[in-house]
């Protein structure tokens, strides 16, 4: 079971994860979405698409855009659509 770690909270969990990249993908419905917030960054991948961000907010600290996806992802990473990976110190227990 792969778990993503910030702040003390564990964001997500799941034994369904997809990796890319060495990035692990986890399902959206792994999520604890009371951690999560919107927000307005996009970043454009060659061959994934454009991706979207959240800020992951823990005990009032936030971390921006901590946490992305691809709404649309591309043919080549439709694998990973429906699938949210982190960054920017969040830990990956695998």
């Amino acid at each position: 079971m792969s778990k993503a770690i910030w702040n003390g909270a564990v964001l997500a969990e799941s034994d369904q994860c997809e990796v890319v990249e060495g990035n692990y993908y986890f399902p959206a419905t792994a999520i604890n979405s009371a951690y999560f917030k919107e927000s307005n960054t996009h970043t454009t991948c060659p061959w994934k698409g454009v991706a979207s961000y959240y800020d992951v907010v823990v005990e009032g600290k936030v971390n921006k855009d901590a946490a992305w996806y691809y709404p649309t992802p591309k043919t080549a990473a439709a694998n990973i659509s429906g699938y949210i990976a982190f960054w920017k110190g969040t830990q990956v227990e695998k």
